[in-house]
């Protein structure tokens, strides 16, 4: 679930966040994979450089997104929940709706095309000292679960103190966006 995203370069709001993080860092627009550095929006409220993906434990691969229902107790996750809760800008992202054995590529949006806001942990890679980020999932809206069953956390501008200061970040989320609007690509 959410393996990529998009960042919209034409978007205004998008670019100043661009060029206030590309001064300091090159970062990856336009269709974002895992592993990709990209702008996130830090646990102190700047705007910085963060790598997509946390480590797996055995050193192989990288683990990108992290159940909101369970991220608390997770050990990979309990800190970062507790101390590292960023917000990552998106144009929109993507997921497959499996039609038999073929895959169709959807793009997921607002409906008023605003900027999502994908709820994230993130905490410093302690091998290489880079900042890293995953992005928490929970159950899809029922309008989109047709195309997937998760669907990312998206925080409206209107909570993103609160989950970046809040003492209750379970109770957050459960203000996040429901309805999107899909479209294949």
């Amino acid at each position: 679930m959410c393996g990529r995203y998009y960042i919209e370069i034409d978007n205004v709001e998008l670019q100043s966040i661009i060029a206030a993080v590309e001064r300091k860092t090159a970062i990856k627009t336009g269709e974002i994979y895992p592993t990709n550095t990209v702008p996130v929006l830090s646990p102190t409220g700047d705007m910085t450089a963060m790598r997509w993906g946390f480590p797996k434990y055995d050193g192989k691969g990288e683990v990108i997104n992290a159940r909101s229902e369970t991220a608390v107790e997770k050990n990979m996750f309990r800190k970062p929940m507790a101390e590292g809760r960023c917000l990552i800008p998106a144009s929109w992202y993507f997921e497959w709706e499996k039609q038999g054995s073929k895959k169709i590529k959807q793009r997921l949006y607002s409906p008023d095309n605003d900027i999502l806001w994908l709820a994230g942990l993130s905490k410093i890679d302690h091998k290489t000292g880079e900042s890293i980020f995953v992005i928490l999932t929970r159950p899809a809206w029922s309008g989109i679960s047709f195309i997937h069953d998760r669907m990312p956390v998206i925080l409206p501008k209107e909570k993103h103190d609160e989950w970046l200061n809040g003492n209750d970040p379970v109770n957050t989320m459960i203000n996040s966006v429901q309805k999107l609007e899909h479209q294949t690509t």
